[in-house]
């Protein structure tokens, strides 16, 4: 058996090597040597165990074709079988390695009901976190002799970057997770010695970079972000502490529907000038359309909602929700309107909901953002600043975990007029011959 290891790893990547944490991350900076490092990792693991099934996964077929497929090949020799049709090498001790791609943002439901001792996501932040979450529920074993186990590699920027930098950098943990299962072990060029030696001329490209790029791929800087799509955004001038709203500004609602991906609801307020405040979210997964419209209603209370906007395609049948019970064929607008939340189709064009959603983030006359959202709108916050340019049209935004900013840009691209202060109504007068004869108003005397 021939099994080629080309080079030995460097500091940092024996580190990654002997983590056994529930989820470690490798990376940060360009050029640490983040791919030999999880194919490495992964191969060492299906030769010291036997009969350990692992899953090694890239954002697209061709990224996995040259940055592990063709390399595999090489370095295992015939220390495997490769099964090219499966993607699969199999190891004589009975362990496996497949490769696997997530192009698409539902190609990752392919792996449902599949179990995998150890997964390597290689690039992590090209994936969602929604994807992420699925693949966490293909990480399971019933071996005793082995804890399942994840694997990313990671820079800065792109899709994932939101949930790597919350779980990895920030460690800012969400119902169910511990930070002890969460290891991020730092990598850069300067580590990989065997790079700096055999190509000076990549520093120095890095090196070379504008400034935000060069920050986030020469030094992994995970606050500066290349390709962010909303620069404009600031947590200083456009996230502010909720204050009382007077009642007569007019308000109104917007949504983006989701059951495994989270559904988003905003509520908004326009004042006299025009100036849209967002003053409350509900950011919810795996609800049905009339728990959600009961949450609604409760959150609304007493408030007089003009109206509510949605995705078109929520008018679209959906089939049976309760079949048999007058629900079939409905589509979700009209379950909406049966739990007590009407709606209205937004205007769904990306291209100009955006530039919508810019001009808003500008400053007005008295040189405050015509946008603003309460410091209570996590969500959104979160995630606005996240989205980054699509690559395939520098004038969209990228998939990602954009259910809220999609939920502001159907709101904003309503057109909400400015609000104005409503006529009181007229006083009577009193009058003892009661309603014999008209009263005259206080207000016309």
């Amino acid at each position: 058996m021939e099994l080629t290891l080309y080079g030995r790893p460097n500091p940092r990547q024996a580190e990654f090597f002997a983590s056994t944490a529930a989820h470690t991350a490798y990376g940060g900076a360009r050029g640490g040597g983040k791919s030999w490092a999880m194919r490495r990792k992964l191969v060492l693991l299906c030769l010291g165990y036997k009969g350990l099934n692992c899953l090694l996964l890239r954002r697209t077929l061709p990224e996995l074709r040259e940055n592990h497929v063709i390399p595999l090949l090489k370095e295992l020799g015939d220390a495997a079988a490769y099964n090219a049709t499966e993607r699969v090498f199999r190891f004589p001790n009975g362990s496996r390695l497949k490769l696997g791609y997530c192009d698409g943002a539902n190609d990752v439901y392919q792996y449902q009901g599949q179990e995998y001792d150890v997964i390597g996501m290689e690039e992590a932040t090209h994936f969602t976190e929604e994807q992420m979450r699925f693949l966490t529920t293909c990480n399971r074993t019933t071996r005793k002799d082995f804890k399942p186990r994840m694997y990313y590699t990671c820079n800065p920027g792109n899709v994932g970057h939101g949930w790597v930098k919350r779980l990895f950098i920030d460690r800012r943990m969400e119902d169910g997770e511990r930070a002890e299962d969460y290891a991020f072990i730092p990598a850069s060029i300067y580590d990989n010695e065997i790079l700096l030696s055999a190509n000076p001329e990549y520093l120095r490209a890095l090196e070379s970079l504008p400034e935000d790029m060069r920050r986030a791929h020469l030094y992994g800087d995970w606050d500066a972000m290349a390709g962010q799509y909303f620069r404009e955004f600031s947590r200083q001038r456009h996230v502010i502490a909720p204050f009382e709203l007077p009642r007569w500004w007019r308000r109104f609602r917007s949504m983006d529907w989701g059951y495994n991906d989270p559904c988003c609801v905003l509520w908004h307020a326009v004042d006299g000038d025009g100036r849209v405040y967002t003053y409350r979210e509900l950011y919810v997964r795996q609800q049905r359309a009339d728990q959600v419209a009961q949450s609604i209603i409760k959150l609304s209370g007493d408030e007089e909602i003009s109206y509510t906007v949605a995705s078109p395609d929520m008018w679209q049948k959906r089939g049976a929700i309760l079949k048999g019970d007058g629900f079939e064929g409905e589509s979700l607008a009209e379950l909406f309107a049966r739990g007590g939340v009407p709606l209205a189709s937004a205007d769904n064009a990306r291209i100009a909901g955006w530039q919508r959603v810019r001009g808003y983030m500008a400053d007005g006359a008295d040189g405050k953002p015509m946008w603003q959202a309460f410091d209570c709108c996590e969500n959104l916050i979160r995630t606005l600043p996240m989205l980054m340019y699509s690559p395939h049209n520098r004038e969209d935004a990228a998939d990602g975990e954009d259910h809220a900013p999609e939920a502001l840009r159907y709101g904003l691209m309503s057109r909400p007029n400015k609000s104005s202060i409503k006529e009181l109504p007229k006083r009577r007068a009193y009058d003892p011959l009661g309603s014999t004869r008209p009263a005259k108003s206080f207000m016309n005397q």
